[in-house]
């Protein structure tokens, strides 16, 4: 904790009380989203780009090897499996491929033995599939099984005497609407492993007459035996159906549903809104499944046909009972810290895909992965009927699909497969156990009421308040309807929204893509709205928007018609306010050029509220960098005090082709603004801190929006990223205390 939180002032206590809805004691915690503390904590060391390795694409299932020195990934879209070098941990190097005849699906290890699951099917109906075994050591493959059928999931028991494979021959979803059954039915196969690869065998177990969804077409999807090494536990995720094989005689020893689980409150509606009010009847539908002891089995109840609990659930595995239902924790983990995507509302939620079991030291762990949501819930699990208690929450590259433990070396990895045809780098994210205390999150939120956070994304403009230096304003921009500003404790550690200001228009709340916010000497807010389009084909127009302390509009101010005629899509970004009364002035940033400005230069507005001019400089924009091309713009602007500025300069590029996220100074003494028609002065800037590196330090990609920027009341200047509401990002917010003033912002001149 940075500093003891001190009691708001008066002036901005009476702005809370009279504009701030859902909020509760900051402190407050609920058991299922608030981590407990004293205990050692995951934190991430390094991210590698799968396509790193010669024809890479993606990474999607995780094993290593070598004692923990070598990570093995499955590649379907490149037909292969790749290798990485991760003696250091810190900085994986990958380490060759191997091309296969079809579409990994999954991958285990046993000794020097990697085992690949790999589709081959032509069809959904002519499935065909093969266990490739590779020779780690040599990188060649030293035998193919023929499995008959598309596998999904393999697996090795710990003694490397049985292996077992989930063959799903799953169904086609543009056939009968996706329904079941479809034709061939899936099954288990196990694979004797007695002498040399070639001379294993392989034997076919049938699910058929076990569950009572379509009990002809059983879809295994995951397969995990137990510590013990006797059993294989076998999910039939659209079947909603868990199957216990004795991987020895291939009997299946007992079989049960997963049965329906009422869970809530959760948001249920993709509106433009985080508002968990719903609830949700559904089968659970399990896809992974993992032994914590050889008594619990937990599932991670992602739904793929009819269902999907958006939770975890531990069963007993011999009676079928259920020891836990995690209820609505889950997906409250991924609201509470900015990670729900509203626009998954109405189907899955978070999706909880992944899980993995691991002991590190006297500490055993769940490890719960959030396919959507892009973090991975982590739990102490007990085991034996004892409740999962979280202990953290982890930021991953987007989409997680494997979860890997790795104790001996006390790491956790995650392959990430992202969208790469999107543009979306797959990933893979390395973690180390053993700090004293987590690096993320790094900004969260209280709850709205008992047991519900308040949802958040999409950070954008930041502001400080003016009596309480513990307190600062953000806004959030259009992934979002029902403009908000919301109030943060920085005090806290992690920083703590604690409230939010709703933006009103006659009572009613109002859709703006509020980007920048300031408070003002006077009292209320002005907050700046981007508008839409180009000009004269402009959807809305960018405003100026004048709030009292409670959120509502008292002033909208348009931009003059010669100006708002040069309009183009990249708008108002920042806005600070200095002075008061008759003397208040108003500070825009345009993000980027528009149609009357030169290249390379953008407007920064001053508005004069006492007169209504408007005046106009230009900020020179650093030329582009990225090899991958793109824009550099403006983002946020906080005042200085004596005519300077801070600003944020950015390029809109993320990952490994980032070059520009700085905080640059300016200043307007002694410049004149100009009116539209006249010559508009260049202001000179200062670079004062290049972001990249703080940025980097997180072990994960460089985040493309850096949006937010202000000074705190005691000097204290703060960064926040827009994460995009999780759509199409992995959902991760960048918050951060990066300096004091006197350092980033000395008075010397200096640079």
């Amino acid at each position: 904790m940075r500093r003891s939180r001190r009691a708001f002032a008066a002036a901005a206590m009476a702005a809370l009380t009279a504009g701030v809805v859902a909020t509760s004691f900051p402190g407050a915690p609920t058991s299922a989203t608030e981590p407990v503390p004293g205990q050692p904590y995951f934190r991430r060391i390094a991210t590698a780009y799968a396509d790193e390795n010669a024809g890479g694409v993606a990474a999607e299932i995780i094993a290593s090897a070598e004692g923990g020195n070598t990570l093995i990934t499955t590649d379907s879209p490149g037909g292969l499996v790749a290798f990485w070098d991760i003696t250091n941990p810190a900085d994986p190097v990958a380490d060759g491929t191997i091309a296969l005849s079809g579409e990994p699906t999954s991958v285990s290890v046993s000794g020097n033995w990697a085992l690949v699951a790999v589709n081959t099917s032509a069809d959904y109906v002519n499935t065909s599939g093969e266990l490739v075994v590779v020779d780690i050591a040599a990188r060649t493959i030293a035998a193919t099984h023929q499995l008959g059928g598309q596998p999904d999931s393999v697996t090795v028991n710990p003694y490397g005497r049985y292996a077992a494979i989930a063959i799903e021959n799953e169904r086609d979803e543009d056939v009968a609407g996706g329904a079941i059954p479809q034709l061939p039915a899936g099954y288990l196969s196990i694979i004797d492993m007695v002498g040399g690869p070639a001379a294993w065998v392989v034997r076919q177990v049938p699910l058929t007459g076990l569950a009572a969804i379509a009990p002809e077409d059983p879809e295994p999807e995951y397969v995990d035996i137990n510590p013990r090494g006797d059993l294989v536990a076998v999910t039939l995720q659209e079947n909603n159906h868990i199957a216990i094989v004795d991987l020895r005689t291939g009997a299946v020893k007992r079989h049960f549903s997963a049965g329906t689980a009422t869970v809530g409150p959760v948001d249920t509606l993709r509106d433009g809104v985080i508002d968990p009010a719903g609830s949700i009847t559904e089968p659970r539908e399990p896809d992974t499944v993992q032994w914590i002891t050889n008594n619990d089995i937990a599932v991670a109840n992602e739904g793929d046909l009819d269902g999907g609990s958006r939770n975890f659930t531990i069963f007993s595995p011999t009676t079928g009972a259920v020891r836990h239902d995690s209820g609505n924790g889950f997906e409250m983990l991924g609201v509470r810290n900015g990670h729900f995507n509203d626009k998954r509302s109405n189907s899955k939620g978070v999706e909880p895909e992944g899980l993995e079991v691991g002991r590190y030291g006297k500490w055993p762990f769940l490890f719960v992965g959030s396919e959507r949501g892009s973090y991975v819930g982590v739990y102490r699990a007990w085991g034996n009927g004892g409740t999962p208690q979280l202990g953290q929450v982890l930021p991953t590259g987007n989409r997680p699909e494997g979860l890997h433990a790795i104790p001996s070396r006390g790491l956790f990895v995650t392959s990430d497969e992202g969208d790469p045809g999107a543009g979306i780098p797959s990933t893979i994210s390395i973690y180390r156990f053993g700090s004293s205390s987590p690096a993320y999150p790094m900004l969260t939120s209280a709850d709205a009421s008992p047991g519900v956070p308040i949802g958040w994304g999409a950070m954008s403009g930041l502001a400080a308040d003016r009596s309480d230096p513990d307190t600062l304003y953000a806004v959030q921009d259009s992934v979002y309807k029902r403009s908000k500003i919301h109030v943060i404790d920085t005090a806290q550690n992690p920083a703590r929204i604690t409230g939010v200001i709703p933006v009103t228009l006659g009572g009613a709340t109002v859709d703006y893509d509020v980007e920048g916010v300031t408070t003002r000497e006077d009292g209320g807010f002005w907050v700046a709205s981007e508008g839409a389009g180009d000009a004269p084909a402009a959807t809305s127009p960018n405003r100026l928007l004048r709030l009292d302390a409670t959120g509502a509009i008292q002033e909208e101010v348009l931009l003059p018609a010669d100006v708002a005629d040069d309009q183009v899509r990249f708008g108002y970004e920042g806005v600070v306010s200095v002075g008061s009364g008759v003397e208040e002035q108003v500070y825009v940033a345009f993000q980027r050029e528009w149609k009357a400005d030169p290249a390379g230069l953008v407007r920064i507005g001053r508005y004069t509220p006492a007169t209504g001019e408007w005046a106009f400089f230009h900020y020179p924009l650093d030329a582009v960098e990225s090899p991958a091309g793109g824009w550099v713009g403006l983002s946020d602007l906080t005042y200085l005090g004596d005519g300077r500025l801070g600003a944020i300069e950015r390029d809109n590029i993320a990952g490994r082709n980032a070059r520009i996220k700085q905080i640059t100074e300016f200043s307007i003494a002694g410049v004149t603004p100009a009116a539209e028609g006249s010559p508009i002065p260049v202001l000179s800037k200062v670079d004062r801190r290049d972001l990249i590196p703080d940025l980097e330090s997180t072990g994960g990609l460089v985040l493309e929006k850096v949006e937010g920027l202000t000074a705190a009341g005691d000097g204290d200047v703060f960064v926040v990223t827009d994460n995009d509401g999780v759509d199409g990002t992995n959902g991760e917010t960048f918050f951060r205390r990066v300096g004091h003033v006197a350092t980033i912002f000395p008075t010397d001149g200096g640079s």
